[in-house]
C-alpha cells in the first residue's frame, strides 16, 4: 500500500531523509517515532505529495503519482490549519465543499463525522475558542469528510492533554477497525506502543522497524531497573560491568551482558558508596529503552 524505496532529501548540504526504504501494509497502524528533528514531517509530506524527494522512489496505493490518489487519503498536520474565526460546523462545511461533495451530503456525514469525534455539542463554537484536544479532534473530522483509504497524522497529540490523547487513540482505533490505514508520528513511545508496526527515525535514518513484540524480543541484553535517590550513580557504577545507565527519574535503567557477575559487582559497588536503600531487579525492556539502544546502530529497510 506504501512503498519507498532509497527516498533521499536534501535542503541545501542538510540531508533531512537519508536513503530510506519502508513498506506498510494496508489495516495497519504504522507509527514512525522518533525526535524532533528525525525527518518524521518531511516523509509524511514526501508520501503524502505535498514535497518532492531528491531521489529515491515513492508508491502509493499502487501509483508512484500523488495527485492520482490524492482523493484516497487524509491527512492532519503537525500545526492546526483549519479556520479560527468558523465554527465547527462551518469548518466542515468548507472543508466538504472542497472536496465537491453536496450540500445535504455534507450536513449528513459532518453530523455523522462530529458525534464520531464527540464534538458535534460544541458545533457552533468558534474552531479558535477550542481547546488543544478538540482543535485536533476537529483537524480529523476535517480529514475524514472524504472518507479516505489511509489517514497520516503527523504528531497529532504533542501539547495534548493525556485524557484527549487516550481519546483520539480510541478514535484511531475505530477508525483502523472500520478499515482505514494509519500512518501516524510520534515522539512518544506509550503512543509507539499502540502501534501495530514501528519503524524508529533518528538523524533521517530508519534505525529500526518491527512490531512493539518483535522489538522488544529481539533486545540483546539483559536490563536492570535500579531504584535509588542517590544522583551520582553514574559515578558509583563506573568500574562495574554496565554498558549503559539511562535515567528516568528516581529510577534508572541499567544496560548490561547476561552475566551472573553483574548484579553482585552493582550491590558491591553501591555498599561501598554508602548506600543501603535501593531496589535492583530485572525488567523488561521498554520501547524507550529499544530506541535508545537502536539509536546507535546502523539502518535497515523495514517490511512489517
Amino acid at each position: 500500500m506504501i512503498c519507498l524505496t532509497n527516498v533521499t532529501r536534501q535542503f541545501g548540504r542538510l540531508t533531512a531523509v537519508d536513503n530510506l526504504s519502508l513498506a506498510i501494509k494496508a489495516g495497519s497502524i504504522f507509527g514512525l517515532v522518533g525526535p524532533d528533528g528525525a525527518g518524521k514531517t518531511t516523509t509524511i509530506r514526501m508520501i503524502t505529495g505535498i514535497m518532492a524527494p531528491s531521489s529515491g522512489q515513492i508508491t502509493l496505493l499502487g501509483s508512484d503519482n500523488p495527485e492520482a490518489v490524492k482523493d484516497q487519503i487524509g491527512y492532519v498536520p503537525q500545526k492546526f490549519s483549519l479556520y479560527g474565526d468558523l465554527t465547527v460546523m462551518e469548518n466542515i462545511r468548507v472543508i466538504g465543499a472542497l472536496y465537491g461533495a453536496g450540500k445535504q451530503r455534507v450536513e449528513q456525514l459532518g453530523t455523522e463525522i462530529l458525534a464520531f469525534t464527540n464534538l458535534l455539542p460544541f458545533k457552533d463554537r468558534l474552531a479558535d475558542n477550542l481547546s488543544g484536544g478538540m482543535k485536533q479532534k476537529l483537524a480529523l473530522a476535517a480529514g475524514l469528510m472524504h472518507r479516505p483509504q489511509i489517514f497520516f497524522l503527523d504528531e497529532p497529540t504533542t501539547g495534548v492533554d493525556p485524557v484527549s490523547r487516550r481519546e483520539f487513540w480510541q478514535m484511531l482505533y475505530r477508525l483502523n477497525q472500520e478499515g482505514t490505514t494509519i500512518f501516524v508520528s510520534t515522539p512518544y513511545m506509550d503512543e509507539a506502543e499502540l502501534c501495530t508496526s514501528v519503524a524508529f527515525m533518528n538523524q533521517g535514518r530508519i534505525v529500526a522497524c518491527d512490531t512493539p513484540p518483535n522489538l522488544k524480543a529481539g533486545y540483546p541484553f539483559r536490563l536492570l531497573e535500579l531504584t535509588v535517590e542517590s544522583k551520582a550513580v553514574k559515578a558509583v557504577l563506573a568500574r562495574c560491568p554496565v554498558l549503559a545507565v539511562n535515567s528516568f527519574g528516581d529510577r534508572y535503567h541499567l544496560v548490561t551482558e547476561h552475566s551472573p557477575a553483574v548484579v553482585p559487582r552493582i550491590e558491591a559497588a553501591l555498599h561501598t558508596a554508602g548506600i543501603r536503600e535501593y531496589s535492583l531487579q530485572v525488567i523488561a525492556p521498554t520501547l524507550e529503552d529499544i530506541f535508545v539502544y537502536f539509536a546507535g546502530e546502523g539502518e535497515g529497510p523495514c517490511t512489517p
